[in-house]
């Protein structure tokens, strides 16, 4: 979604680099490059005005002067600008303190509402709730039977009492203020804590719709009202989320569609015009692909300095504890990185999601984004495939894999045989660095590590080499009676400190009564 952003937000910092004072005109050029991406990216003119001119007064200020790398504390500036006018803080969800939390639902037709109501109900089971949809969409054609499907696939309850239209031409009938109230009432009987109500939208903002959704608000007064837009409809966000905080007064806004390849200036737009937080995003079709907001971390994305912390916390969630114990036990042990092990760590990622989202969270993401675009996420089936092809003892000891047994597991999985050698070649690499790992060694080609050792002698203190034994018989013995003189004459027998044992006088050292003896005097 900020790609175009991020690369016109780094292309303008690199220009800053090495100098060791900005002047005015250098401070100026840089706003002038910010405020023209952040224009650029559909961002609304006046959150552009004014972030421009906070970064100005910024970085004109004392707080630059005084830097020891300016150009660094330009790009601090913009970050903490950023997290501002996102939001400034994570907001969660606030719970009611009695009875079931109720959570509307509102946005235009084609927002993704009813997607999201399913996302945000999964995501609340995984926090250890109870939630319940409530089906009051009963205007758009097949809405009722599509929330249906959402709540089955995402494993909570459904609450649908009329079944809505089911094609343009019926005439909408029902009522959604009475659905939502009796909702509100099967959640109470049904011991739900949370109820996530869904609304119908139009295609643009009229007086209809703003009525409908203001009579549910009334009738089951909600502890949130979620505004769900469409991170991709650029500047009308603005008027769009103005409309509707006037209507309906919501509490908090999510974000749809952040996947996409727009521009993405309702993000950087909504928080600030309507001064409503960011709460929500959905970042993908999956349920899975929905998360809590974080200013902070959408502003070090938007900088590609990476979100570390969520890709963390999607480890945490996905991880299998147990399947890391036992690897971290084998490790300990010193057992061989098997073909299994490598299968079971590649699922573990996999579960993670998709590998190019994860790997674009990585700090300086952007400079290998082609790359990731062209990246093939089927590669870990590819894979898969090909070691499920192999009989348990060749995953257990890959070297007696010869060519006949390639060309069968190439057959088997349905790829060339060099992807095969490709595999087997990446795994040796990966086997032979877990074993140095495993026994105290740093990684192959690095330095060691401090206490763990390792790493082999640095780079330009090599030890000296020996040097090499004539091979003539005679003059090779005559060389070995010379070391042997040189090693004599350089320590002489005696003490092991050097000293000669017959001019040495234990009683010249003050030593205490009867240690004498261990001397053996």
């Amino acid at each position: 979604m900020f790609n175009s952003l991020s690369d016109r937000l780094t292309a303008t910092f690199k220009n800053l680099r090495g100098k060791g004072r900005l002047t005015e005109a250098d401070v100026d050029a840089t706003v002038r490059e910010i405020r023209r991406a952040l224009l650029d990216a559909d961002v609304a003119v006046p959150v552009v005005r004014e972030f421009a001119a906070r970064i100005r007064e910024r970085a004109l200020g004392a707080e630059v002067a005084a830097a020891l790398n300016p150009s660094q504390q330009i790009v601090k500036i913009v970050n903490e600008e950023l997290v501002e006018i996102l939001g400034g803080e994570t907001r969660r969800i606030r719970l009611a303190k009695t009875g079931p939390t109720i959570i509307m639902l509102a946005g235009l037709q084609g927002a993704g509402k009813t997607t999201l109501a399913g996302k945000l109900a999964k995501w609340l089971k995984a926090q250890g709730h109870s939630p319940i949809l409530v089906a009051c969409d009963l205007q758009r054609p097949n809405a009722v039977t599509q929330l249906q499907i959402v709540g089955q696939r995402a494993g909570v309850s459904v609450f649908a009492p009329h079944p809505g239209t089911t094609s343009e031409h019926d005439v909408p009938t029902g009522d959604p203020v009475a659905v939502a109230r009796a909702g509100v009432e099967e959640a109470r009987q049904k011991l739900h804590d949370v109820v996530i109500v869904d609304t119908a939208g139009r295609l643009g903002v009229d007086a209809e719709m703003m009525d409908q959704a203001r009579r549910i608000r009334q009738a089951i007064i909600p502890n949130e009202v979620l505004f769900v837009i469409d991170s991709m409809i650029g500047q009308d966000a603005v008027n769009t989320a103005v409309a509707f905080d006037e209507g309906v007064n919501f509490t908090g806004v999510v974000l749809s569609k952040l996947d996409g390849d727009a521009r993405g200036g309702a993000a950087l737009s909504v928080a600030s015009v309507t001064g409503k937080p960011v709460m929500f995003a959905s970042t993908g079709e999956n349920l899975d692909d929905f998360e809590l907001f974080h200013p902070d971390r959408m502003a070090s994305r938007i900088l590609d300095m990476g979100d570390v912390l969520t890709l963390i916390e999607q480890a945490e969630k996905a991880w299998d504890k147990e399947e890391a114990a036992r690897m971290a036990k084998k490790f300990a042990d010193q057992e061989d990185f098997t073909l299994d092990d490598f299968l079971a760590q590649m699922q573990q990622i996999r579960n993670m999601g998709s590998m190019k989202k994860m790997l674009m969270m990585m700090p300086g993401a952007q400079n290998i984004r082609q790359q990731l675009e062209q990246f093939d996420e089927r590669e870990i089936d590819r894979v898969e495939a090909i070691v499920r092809s192999m009989t348990p003892h060749e995953r257990v000891a890959p070297k007696i894999i010869n060519g006949s047994r390639r060309a069968r597991i190439a057959r088997g999985s349905g790829v060339h045989v060099s992807e095969v050698n490709g595999l087997l070649e990446r795994f040796a690499q990966a086997q032979k660095m877990m074993k140095k790992l495993a026994q105290g060694g740093g990684m192959p080609g690095m330095p060691g590590m401090p206490g763990l050792g390792g790493g082999g002698a640095r780079k330009g203190k090599s030890a000296p080499k020996k040097k090499a034994r004539s091979g003539n018989p005679a003059k090779a013995a005559q060389e070995l009676r010379d070391a042997e003189n040189r090693r004599s004459k350089s320590v002489p027998s005696g003490a092991a400190f050097g000293q000669p044992g017959a001019d040495f006088d234990p009683s010249q050292l003050n030593l205490p009564k009867g240690f004498d003896k261990f001397l053996g005097k």
